[in-house]
């Protein structure tokens, strides 16, 4: 997909999405030289316009560009809010040490970010099913609406719990404030979604078309959303069919995952689309703005001199086994060499143990712009492997799974034996501990953290956690008083 069409017709289209239907006639003349609710869903060009509006939210502060690594990351036990201190970050401060108010940023936008998407992706489908348009796209577009309401669900169940579930535009205003639906009932839309979708997504695209979502796309999350509810079976075999149908395949390096010049590449399933250079000092535009906000603070390595969020803990880096190459792709440490030739000091500020994050540094490309063009990837083939491992379990193709995983993160060759394997023989409960260690260290700050820990239970029983201070009540986070005080229906989580 074209990068730039990728975040083109926003806010336009949600609001047309949103106004149709009222019940106020506000005007006498149909406007005929503007774009409106009635002229605009005619063509294969309009559906693909309101299909990219749908991704363009991914790549905003709701999302990827804020929201999500300040809960996944700061909120978990990988970082540490960093910065320059006092009240610098103060809403990452508040997810560090599960002091969150209801009002918080971070958590505010998850929701909003989430439910402008859904917004989007119903008004593709229930305006393009009805166009008079070529079948393909037609039929692209609603397994891309689906595939993309799902992701948008996903987040929102196992952030908050019980979340409203809209699946057409609203009419009224009472459509819209409607009370929170039982978790049941979201997740069962999500794999209906999922399901349907993986019959109407291409298994590949071409030229500017590629970033959409296709089929594997579709099946990989729904390996995902299957182990996430328990549904060990299920996840196995979905996980067993992307890795034996989908043509992909584990970069022997580490790192190239990771990499402007990689993207969208061989172990890639989705990822979301970047580019630098539009924008500043702003998390709803076109560029990542991790490049700069996790820049070693003041170093000068970055455009803006960088901000030093996000910081590593020293018992993350400490995990690490010997040998193990995602370390250095991952995080600085005291004495990495930068590109200007000078060395990361052992202390900066929000940073005593001298660490920082790394995975998503790109450097000085525009020295006017602090935004990034390096995409986040939000499934990897990798981790499809864990997904498979841990809902298989030790038998001889869970420990394959797992650790073809291993063996590429010490460097060896990925279908060959090797000492770094995880033993036959081992218990049931050993091994799934294994494999959640090996998703913390394989997919480390890539936005996911906090939802691992709250699903395999370490939120709650992690020694890092507990001494900050985490409450049980913390395995959801609090419902946005702003969207309480528009919608009475909505009741907040308990202890918030």
């Amino acid at each position: 997909m074209s990068r730039i069409t990728t975040y083109t017709c926003g806010a336009f289209l949600l609001t047309l999405g949103l106004l149709s239907g009222c019940g106020e006639k506000f005007l006498e003349e149909t406007p005929t030289d503007q774009v409106t609710d009635a002229n605009f869903y005619k063509t294969a060009t309009d559906a693909i316009q309101a299909t990219n509006a749908i991704y363009s939210e991914l790549g905003k502060g709701g999302q990827y560009n804020y929201a999500l690594w300040g809960i996944g990351d700061i909120g978990s036990d990988l970082s540490t809010t960093g910065g320059g201190g006092g009240g610098d970050g103060i809403e990452q401060q508040q997810l560090d040490n599960f002091n969150i108010p209801s009002t918080n940023p971070l958590t505010t936008r998850l929701w909003g970010g989430c439910y402008i998407g859904i917004g989007r992706a119903n008004i593709v489908l229930q305006k393009v099913p009805a166009m008079q348009i070529d079948p393909a796209i037609q039929t692209r577009c609603i397994g891309e609406a689906e595939f993309l309401r799902a992701k948008y669900y996903f987040d929102l169940v196992r952030a908050y719990g019980d979340v409203p579930l809209l699946t057409k535009p609203p009419q009224t205003l009472d459509e819209v404030n409607i009370p929170r639906t039982a978790q049941a009932q979201v997740y069962a839309q999500i794999e209906a979604d999922l399901l349907d979708a993986i019959t109407k997504l291409p298994v590949s695209y071409s030229g500017d078309d590629i970033g959409r979502a296709t089929k594997w796309s579709a099946a990989a999350l729904l390996a995902k959303v299957y182990l996430t509810e328990g549904k060990l079976a299920e996840a196995a075999q979905q996980a067993r069919t992307v890795i034996n149908s989908s043509g992909k395949s584990l970069w022997p390096n580490y790192a190239d995952n990771f990499k402007v010049s990689t993207e969208n590449g061989q172990e890639s399933l989705f990822e979301v689309q970047y580019i630098s250079g539009r924008n500043q000092y702003i998390f709803d535009g076109l560029g990542f703005v991790g490049n700069e906000f996790f820049g070693p603070r003041g170093q000068g390595i970055v455009p803006q001199g960088g901000y030093g969020f996000n910081i590593p803990e020293a018992d993350f880096v400490a995990g690490y086994e010997n040998g193990d190459t995602r370390r250095d792709v991952t995080i600085w440490k005291p004495g990495d060499v930068y590109p200007d030739g000078r060395t990361q000091p052992a202390f900066l500020p929000g940073s005593p143990n001298g660490y920082g994050l790394k995975k998503w540094f790109v450097g000085k490309v525009n020295t006017n712009i602090w935004d990034s063009e390096l995409n986040i990837p939000v499934l990897r083939l990798a981790e499809v492997y864990l997904i498979l491992a841990e809902a298989a379990g030790p038998n001889a193709e869970g420990l394959e799974a797992i650790n073809k995983v291993r063996r590429r993160s010490f460097g060896l060759p990925i279908g060959t034996a090797s000492a770094r394997d995880i033993a036959a023989g081992i218990s049931a409960t050993a091994f799934k501990t294994a494999v959640w260690r090996e998703r913390k260290y394989e997919l480390a700050f890539e936005n996911d953290r906090w939802f691992d820990m709250k699903r395999t239970g370490e939120l709650l029983t992690s020694p890092q956690l507990i001494a900050k201070g985490v409450k049980p009540f913390n395995v959801l986070l609090p419902i946005p008083q702003a969207e309480r005080d528009v919608n009475p229906g909505l009741s907040q989580n308990p202890g918030y």
